[in-house]
């Protein structure tokens, strides 16, 4: 199954008003997911994800983009010193 496939089946299965993230926002939350895998425990990175988008979700998606990307880059910055 394709990543696309993936999300249009998960979609299917939650309220319509749910958030489809663009292809930005998806690069943002990888990377939060690349450092909190890289310093911490591989299942803290799924949480991160979730906790950073359930605390972000009531922003424009541009917005929400910029400010998943300034924590993962200031999260990195912090775990390395």
């Amino acid at each position: 199954m394709t990543p696309e496939d993936w999300f249009e089946l998960l979609r299917t299965q939650l309220p319509a008003t749910a958030a489809t993230p663009g292809d930005e926002e998806v690069d943002a939350l990888l990377d939060l997911a690349r450092v909190a895998a890289h310093t911490s425990e591989r299942w803290s990175a799924p949480v991160s994800t979730f906790v950073v988008g359930v605390a972000l979700a009531d922003l424009d998606p541009g917005e929400r983009t910029q400010r998943i990307r300034a924590l993962a880059d200031h999260l990195e910055a912090l775990a390395n010193g």
